[in-house]
């Protein structure tokens, strides 16, 4: 049984579910994961990924439906006794399950575990109770684990056999239709209704400050599958009457969009990562509610929220947050892109140190094997 709850996880779990499937033809797939879970031939037992929420407060309105899927999925542990738990990120949901999962006797492999190095230092016990084996993602989550006597084994990033190692800006831009002169700046608010609404207005009166600025830039913006395009039109239509330049949208092209721009103003999450590995020089912002905000200050405990800075061990790129989040910063932030060489070379310089840290493409094979292996040893 595998659990997924948001469109990353969906994402790492079907590079997971497809090198199971390769490894073991035969072995059947089922749990709580989205479309690319679905097509890598997982049986969705639920879909809780359109319906993600980014920060704590907004998260309250998903509890009821989270909580059925929660009933479900242990009365089917009950009922079909599965080889093994197989769980990605999504931690508040996922530790519990596992709790669920241990008592039935079902050894828990994680994936994608929770960043205990950034957020709650105490759900390391959680771990070490729940957990039979730990899949890490990054280098530094080994001595962690190890310390706290839970067995781990170091795999590497997912996203290593997600993103294309050989798009770059010319072959980008080709796919896109734009001329490999123009200079773009590439807009990715993210993939929940929330981010869309919180930062989408901040980045297009950047892009709008940027335009005036120079009138030769262009705009585009990658729509993740699971924002509806209406909602985007709205704000374009705002932007656009309040003089704004012209922002193409395109759906499904975003590593190229990364690819392709010359400065990308992008929403804090696992596209920073994507975008780091694609070598696309950013400014990274994100705003959650009050309450959220005063959590987050509580829990975390990394100088850092976005992923390239939190690899690198520094501020590498830049991070607006909250009310900083204004037009007039992310311009400014991105302006140094566009107008210093320098600073958009050190981020790439930056961005190879991280995918150095990241492993080896391979990874959902390896942790394909890894999980055969607890299998074996139940």
């Amino acid at each position: 049984m595998v659990s997924a709850g948001e469109a990353s996880g969906d994402l790492h779990g079907a590079t997971m579910c497809r090198a199971l499937r390769a490894l073991d033809p035969g072995l059947r797939l089922s749990g709580m994961g989205g479309p690319r879970m679905a097509a890598a031939g997982v049986e969705i037992l639920v879909d809780p990924t359109a319906h993600a929420a980014m920060g704590t407060s907004e998260a309250i309105g998903r509890v009821p439906r989270l909580y059925r899927a929660y009933k479900l999925l242990v009365r089917r542990l009950r009922e079909d006794r599965p080889m093994a738990m197989l769980l990605i990120d999504f931690p508040e949901f996922n530790l519990r399950l596992a709790q669920q999962a241990r008592r039935a006797g079902i050894p828990v492999v994680y994936f994608i575990p929770p960043q205990l190095w950034a957020w709650r230092r105490g759900r390391i016990r959680q771990m070490a109770r729940r957990v039979t084996r730990v899949l890490a993602a990054f280098p530094f989550e080994m001595r962690l684990y190890e310390e706290a006597g839970v067995q781990v084994e170091f795999v590497g990033h997912p996203l290593l056999d997600v993103v294309p190692s050989d798009l770059d800006r010319a072959k980008a831009r080709e796919r896109l239709g734009l001329g490999g002169r123009q200079t773009l700046v590439g807009l990715l608010p993210g993939s929940r209704r929330q981010e869309v609404d919180r930062l989408l207005p901040p980045m297009l009166d950047a892009a709008a400050r940027l335009s005036r600025a120079d009138g030769r830039r262009c705009f585009v913006l990658g729509l993740a599958a699971s924002v509806d395009r209406r909602l985007v039109a709205v704000h374009l239509r705002r932007a656009s009457e309040a003089g704004g330049p012209p922002v193409e949208v395109v759906e499904g092209f975003t590593h190229e969009v990364m690819a392709a721009s010359d400065a990308l103003l992008i929403a804090s999450g696992t596209a920073t990562l994507e975008a780091a590995l694609l070598g696309a020089p950013m400014v990274v912002c994100y705003r959650v509610s009050r309450l959220s905000e005063v959590i987050v200050r509580l829990l975390k405990r990394s100088a850092w929220i976005s992923l390239p800075n939190i690899v690198a061990g520094r501020g590498a790129v830049p991070e607006i947050l909250q009310d900083k989040v204004t037009g007039a910063r992310l311009a400014s932030e991105a302006e140094q892109l566009l107008g210093d060489s320098v600073a958009a070379t050190a981020q790439r310089a930056a961005f190879k140190e991280v995918r150095s840290m990241l492993g080896q493409p391979g990874v959902g094979a390896r942790a394909a094997r890894a999980v055969l292996k607890v299998v074996g040893a139940a």
